[in-house]
This record gives structure tokens, C-alpha cells and sequence, in this order.
């Protein structure tokens, strides 16, 4: 693997125009997130700068554009709210330590090649997560749109202040926050086209603060963003607090591997190229533990920033180094311009990109797709606003399995089958047809197919209980790709009721994974060697031979009997 993204010159107009492009749009989300999340606008500047240049030299998504973005935003507002009010002294150090440790989590993840895999989760999880994501950052932003502090308490806080802040509205705040919104809503798309709209609601809305509201004290602004390089933070932690801090670090990294992931998705479909998923984690991860050193919040793949990249002309790695390099010299040299934006046009921008998460195609039709798909999404909205990200996903993630295994587990019963005689439910030859036909009922055919999941081990056992009257039985694996433990242990059940009860077992058709698992469990020395057959036919044809010598032996045995077995 090569270290560094594919960087070449070749497209380096179509590069800049990006860079410079994503830039625009970058500055004003970073700021609205930087003070979202409670560490402020340098933190949102500094994770927009160190995320996106690190992410874009290291990673795997050329065209990726990463900086910090709504999903992140949330959880580190709540992990800067728990930090600190633990431990006021050192609480912010440890937000910025559980940013460092989130990186190191998506270095590992990416290192260890499990990158593919991070994305596997039910789309019903995932769209509740989301939403509910986007209601936390709407709910938490009430208070500054409205001209007000955040109450302390996160979203239950709010929710409960609720009355209060809507009596002591803030009217000068408030209606800076609605012509945001209003311009973010209704600017036309033709204008949306050359000009981003969370750039002209941050210079409409800074512009209008300035002219109505002169004196400085008269709403509430960003204040003047210090210039020159952050200060380095040094790695902190507590005892009390390491369970707390590696938990929060697990559901940033692992949050943020799902954002940039899907965004590079997003990415391929536009520029039909294919990202390389683990290192995309690598460079996400040195990104964020890079950004935690110098004080900056977490990031992740944008995905409005990376598809305004591609539309105007980025396709390598330069395109987001130059938009970092851009947004660096907005922060080291004309910091003091931002000085004056209004708190409540912050909270404007930062109130719509919470309503764009909330994935409202699914919400309006997810009852007509499923109701359990339905339910399971509205249950993982309704824990992941009042109760824990973590639950959310855990529960949501737990609840979806299950379903899908019970699904699978009972299309898979269909494919277990007990068979005396020739008949349609599988595909045999004519010998076949005749060789059991031949048994009279002695042999009992049980055919297996497709991958035996934990759940199909019931039917298996099943199926055996409900078939006694047999001398021989044969179990057919030829159609059999995977065998899971749980339906192995079933079959060895089977063969050794089938050895208590004295009837002969043969095994037909294991190969592969399923040789491999009867050999590791032992199943295949139950059998003398001979009983171990690739053929179904020739699997008949012994058993139709045992079944004639027991008859014989039996009519030896019993004298003046008519037909013995027969």
C-alpha cells in the first residue's frame, strides 16, 4: 500500500477550482460546528484545516473532502458537555485527548483491513441514527437561534427550557437566524450554482448585524478568533474518566468511519473510480488524531463539500490540500474578519444542516416498506435523542439481526428436507428416483441446501425427530456452501441418535468449508470411511444394499415369515 493519496499534477486546474470551491463552502460550516459543539470557532477552523489536509495526503478517496461535519458535531458536543462538567479543570484536554484516541481507533480499524465491513449495517439502523442525529443538532441549536445560551442538559435540558426560551426570544437574534434559514431555503438554484448559500447567509447575515446592531454588545458574536498556530494539547486523562473517554472515542472513530465510507460511495458513483476503504481509515484516523494534538474537533467525509469538488473539476488528492491550504491562510492571517459574525446565523446554518441528515425520504415511507423496518428505525430515533448513541446502535443493530435471522432461518427451513420417497421436492435422476423407490420407506433421504445458519439447527433437528421408521439414513450436504457451528452440532446429533437407535448414517457430497467443519467437529470419524461418499446415487445404492441384507438376515432369523421388512 502506498503511503500517500494518488497525487499527480495532471488535472491541476480542475484541482484548484475544487479546492478553492469546497473552501467557500468549508468556512462557514466549520465555524457554526466549532461553536456548536462547544469548543468554539478556532476548533471548528483548526478540524476543518488538520482533518482535511491529513485525510486527503493519506487516504484512499482522492476526491474526498473531510472536515468536520453534523454527525460528528453532535457527539462531541456531548462528550466536551460530560468532560467538562466531570472535570471543569481539564475536561476540554480530555474532549481533544478522546479526538486523539478516536483517530487511533480508525488507524487500527484501517491497519487491521476492516474497512469493508464497518459500512455493514442494517440501511433501517443507519437511517435512524442519522435522524436522530439531525433532531439533536436542531433541538440544540434552539437556544442560540432564539438569541439564547444552550441550557445546560443537552436536549433534555432544552426540551424541558423549552417555554422559557421561547418567552425571553432574543427578536434582533431570532431574525438573524430566520433569513438565514430563508436564505438557505429559498435562494434559487441557478444562484446556488456560483455561489454557495451558507456563504451569502454568513455575509448577508454579518452585514445586516453590523448596520442594525453597531455597538458590540448588542447580540452576541463569534469574538475575535485568535491568529497564529494553536497551542499543542497534551494527552489527558483520569481514571474516573478512561471508561467514559474510550467509549466516546469507539463512537466517534466508528462514526466516523461510517460517514467517510459512505461518502466515498458517494464519491465512486460521481467519478467511477473505486476508493480504497482501509486506507481511507488510515488517513481519516491520522486527520483526527492530528486535529486533537492542535486543538481542533473531529471530522469525516463531507459529502456536500466532496460532490461540490467533483462538479468543479476536482479528481485527485490536490483538491482537498488546496482547500486546507486556503482555509489555513483564512486562519492565520484574516481571523480577525470573522470577529463580528452573529452567534444566531451560525446557529441558522448549523439548525439546516440538521435538518438535511434527518433522512426524510425514509421517513415517509418507511411504514409502507415494513413495519418492523418502521419500528426499528423510530425505536433507534427515539434512544439515540433521549437515552445514548451507543444504546441506539446496539439495540438497533441487535433488534435487525435478529429479524434477518429469523427470516433467513425460516426461508432455510424450506431447503430441509426429509425424503422416503421419489418425489418432486428435489431435483433427482431417474436411478436416484428408483433406488429409493426400491427402499420401501427404510431409507430416509435428508437433503440440506444453501448456507446452514444457526437458525436452520431447530428444522434440522426437527426433521430428524419427525422421520423414526427408517433403517438407513443418508444426509445429502452436496448443496451445502457454508456450515455454520450451530448446525453442526445438530448433524452430529443426528448421526449419533441415528447410531444409538442401530441404523447405518452416510454423508454425501461435504466439500470445502463443510469437509473442513465435519472434520474439525469429529463427525466424519464417526463414520467408517466407506460411509463417506461423493455421490448421491452411489450413497442409494449402499443403502439399498444394507437394507436388503437386513431383510434377509431378519428373514433368516424369524422362520415362516412373510416379506420380513417388506
Amino acid at each position: 500500500m502506498q503511503l500517500t493519496n494518488r497525487i499527480h499534477f495532471r488535472n491541476l486546474r480542475g484541482d484548484i477550482f475544487g479546492g478553492v470551491t469546497a473552501a467557500v463552502i468549508a468556512l462557514p460550516m466549520a465555524l457554526a460546528f466549532g461553536v456548536a459543539s462547544g469548543a468554539g470557532a478556532p476548533a471548528g477552523l483548526w478540524g476543518a484545516v488538520l482533518v482535511g489536509f491529513f485525510a486527503a495526503l493519506f487516504g484512499g478517496t482522492p476526491t474526498l473532502i473531510s472536515e468536520p461535519t453534523g454527525p460528528m458535531t453532535v457527539v462531541m458536543t456531548a462528550v466536551i458537555a460530560n468532560l467538562t462538567a466531570a472535570n471543569p479543570d481539564n475536561g476540554m484536554a480530555m474532549a481533544f485527548t478522546v479526538v486523539m484516541m478516536a483517530g487511533v481507533i480508525q488507524i487500527i480499524l484501517g491497519s487491521l483491513r476492516l474497512g469493508r465491513y464497518v459500512t455493514l449495517m442494517p440501511y433501517t439502523v443507519v437511517s435512524g441514527f442519522m435522524s436522530g442525529i439531525g433532531l439533536i443538532l436542531i433541538i440544540l441549536q434552539l437556544g442560540p437561534f432564539l438569541g439564547q445560551t444552550t441550557p445546560k442538559g443537552g436536549v433534555l435540558g432544552t426540551v424541558q427550557n423549552l417555554p422559557q426560551l421561547l418567552n425571553n426570544i432574543n427578536i434582533g437574534e431570532a431574525g438573524l437566524g430566520i433569513l438565514t434559514l430563508l436564505i438557505l431555503f429559498l435562494m434559487p438554484s441557478k444562484l446556488k450554482r456560483l455561489v454557495p448559500p451558507q456563504l451569502v447567509a454568513l455575509v448577508a447575515g454579518t452585514l445586516l448585524a453590523l448596520f442594525l446592531f453597531p455597538e458590540p454588545d448588542a447580540i452576541r458574536r463569534i469574538g475575535e478568533i485568535p491568529r497564529g498556530w494553536p497551542s499543542l494539547q497534551i494527552p489527558t486523562f483520569t481514571a474516573a474518566q478512561f471508561q467514559t473517554m474510550l467509549i466516546d472515542a469507539l463512537v466517534l472513530g466508528m462514526l466516523g468511519c461510517i460517514d467517510a465510507l459512505l461518502t466515498s460511495v458517494v464519491a465512486d458513483s460521481l467519478t467511477r473510480t473505486q476508493h480504497d476503504s482501509n486506507k481511507e481509515l488510515i488517513g481519516q484516523g491520522i486527520g483526527n488524531l492530528i486535529s486533537g494534538l492542535f486543538g481542533g474537533i473531529p471530522g469525516a467525509g463531507a459529502t456536500m463539500g466532496t460532490v461540490v469538488n467533483i462538479q468543479a473539476g476536482g479528481r485527485t488528492a490536490v483538491s482537498g490540500l488546496t482547500r486546507s491550504l486556503i482555509l489555513l491562510v483564512v486562519v492565520l492571517w484574516a481571523a480577525s474578519l470573522t470577529a463580528t459574525i452573529p452567534m444566531a446565523v451560525l446557529a441558522g446554518i448549523a439548525l439546516k444542516v440538521g435538518i438535511n441528515i434527518i433522512d426524510w425520504d425514509f421517513l415517509k415511507r418507511a411504514h409502507q416498506v415494513s413495519w418492523k423496518a418502521a419500528m426499528i428505525m423510530y425505536g433507534v430515533i427515539f434512544l439515540t435523542v433521549f437515552v445514548d448513541l451507543i444504546v441506539a446502535v446496539g439495540v438497533g443493530v441487535f433488534v435487525a439481526n435478529i429479524l434477518t435471522i429469523e427470516r433467513l432461518s425460516k426461508l432455510q427451513d424450506q431447503d430441509v428436507k426429509t425424503i422416503t420417497d421419489a418425489d418432486d421436492q428435489i431435483v433427482m435422476t431417474d436411478e436416484e428416483k428408483e433406488l429409493l423407490d426400491r427402499a420401501n420407506g427404510r431409507v430416509l433421504l435428508f437433503h440440506l441446501s444453501g448456507p446452514m445458519i444457526f437458525g436452520v439447527s431447530k428444522a434440522i433437528a426437527r426433521q430428524q425427530v419427525a422421520m423414526e421408521d427408517h433403517d438407513v439414513l443418508i444426509l445429502d450436504l452436496s448443496d451445502v456452501p457454508h456450515l455454520g457451528v450451530t448446525s453442526s452440532l445438530a448433524i452430529e446429533n443426528a448421526v449419533k441418535e441415528a447410531y444409538d437407535k442401530g441404523r447405518q448414517v452416510f454423508i454425501v457430497g461435504a466439500t470445502g468449508q463443510t469437509a473442513k467443519r465435519l472434520q474439525r467437529f469429529g463427525i466424519l470419524k464417526m463414520l467408517p470411511p466407506n460411509n463417506v461418499l461423493m455421490e448421491r446415487r452411489e450413497a442409494l445404492e449402499e443403502a439399498l444394499a444394507l437394507v436388503n441384507r437386513m431383510v434377509v438376515e431378519f428373514n433368516t432369523v424369524t422362520p415362516g415369515s412373510v416379506g420380513g421388512y417388506q
